[in-house]
């Protein structure tokens, strides 16, 4: 009996030594892991332009890969300006969001636009290259972005010589794109919404009866259960938590950031980490800056638009990109409007493959629409035209 006492208590003593020595351990390899971590980041984030290369591996005569900062209305605003030809149109790309650079997908998903035009993707005040955490909350508003995407418009007609230039608005850069479009039209050529909103209180209420009817049909009663939590039908805003929960759901389902993009945290939160064009600590604004105030006020701007009863008219060629499977920026609404908007040249297309990014998704018919109608003034490619 005395020799199981004893080599019971050697038994607790060894098991408190393994204790002790993994309570020493794994401090350590945690801190090794960060640390790995934080190099790796480092290694993806040099921050340098990557250029246009010729058949022999040169930098493209004529080309143009710039990241840069320019003073818009008082405050430094970076912008990427791409383009394998400078004599080419210039196109001001508004990214979503709100708060969402969409540069890294541009990287990930080659458009093709940098064949025909000068792009620039501007990283708008409060979002990527542009946050800055000492701006006061109200600083950052969709009539200030609207403003700003105006004075961008003359810096780059300024710089590169332009009378007019074209406007691409993508989901949220949409709805300042309109606005700014019908507000100067004389500052552009033409106006491009791709998956444009709308009535955007309205169209999530769409999706979320979608998703409680797919859910439903699939039995899965974990997420109806936490869709459950938020009645969006019933209510006349959308919750800022349930926007995550949102957003897995719709990606799960298909009907988010393109078709077959299942996982936020792959297809988007991941992928701009790797990017190497933005420095470590321009990545974290750009997060910050999706997290912030800003992007809570301006998302609440915008479900509290109607941009149909706003917007009525163009004062120059409109052309709608949309995807079929699109539910964040409801396709059927947004089908709608354009039937509504008067213009002197319209063009409506659906992409059968695509979700919410057909120009990410399907970048060869979008290709085809830009150099057939949209750089001639047509719409003889479009599903509904004017």
């Amino acid at each position: 009996m005395r020799d199981i006492k004893i080599n019971l208590f050697s038994i607790k003593s060894n098991v408190w030594r393994v204790v002790a020595r993994l309570t020493m351990i794994i401090p350590v390899v945690l801190l090794l892991c960060v640390f790995m971590l934080i190099c790796i980041l480092l290694a993806w984030s040099p921050g340098k332009q990557k250029p246009f290369l010729d058949e022999n591996g040169r930098p493209l005569v004529g080309s143009i890969s710039e990241k840069i900062r320019v003073n818009i209305n008082g405050v430094d605003q970076g912008m990427f300006i791409k383009s394998k030809d400078r004599t080419k149109p210039v196109l001001l790309f508004l990214h979503g969001g709100p708060s969402m650079p969409e540069y890294t997908f541009a990287q990930l998903y080659p458009t093709g636009l940098e064949d025909y035009f000068i792009v620039c993707y501007w990283d708008q005040r409060g979002a990527g290259l542009s946050f800055n955490p000492d701006a006061p909350s109200e600083s950052v508003t969709a009539e200030q972005i609207i403003s700003d995407t105006l004075q961008v418009t003359n810096y780059l007609r300024k710089r590169f010589g332009q009378e007019k230039i074209y406007l691409m608005g993508h989901s949220g850069g949409s709805f300042y794109g309109i606005q700014a479009a019908a507000r100067a039209p004389e500052l552009y050529k033409a106006y491009i919404g791709v998956s444009q909103m709308a009535r955007q209180l309205e169209s999530e209420k769409l999706a979320y009866s979608y998703m409680i009817e797919q859910y439903a049909k699939i039995g899965d009663k974990k997420m109806l259960q936490k869709l459950e939590k938020f009645p969006i039908t019933e209510m006349e805003t959308v919750p800022n938590k349930y926007r995550s929960l949102r957003d897995v759901a719709m990606h799960s389902l298909g009907i988010g950031t393109m078709h077959n993009m299942k996982s936020v945290i792959t297809g988007i939160f991941w992928p701009t980490w790797q990017n190497r064009e933005y420095t470590l600590n321009e990545k974290i604004g750009l997060w910050r800056g999706k997290w912030s105030v800003y992007s809570d006020n301006l998302w609440n701007e915008m479900i509290a638009t109607d941009l149909t009863a706003k917007v009525q008219k163009l004062d120059i060629p409109v052309y709608f990109f949309h995807g079929i499977f699109d539910y964040t920026v409801t396709y059927s609404l947004t089908r709608d409007y354009f039937g509504k908007l008067h213009a002197p040249v319209k063009g409506f297309y659906t992409f059968e493959c695509s979700a919410h990014s057909p120009m990410f998704e399907e970048p060869e018919k979008m290709q085809h629409i830009i150099q057939e109608d949209v750089l001639l003034g047509a719409n003889s490619l479009a599903d509904i035209k004017q």
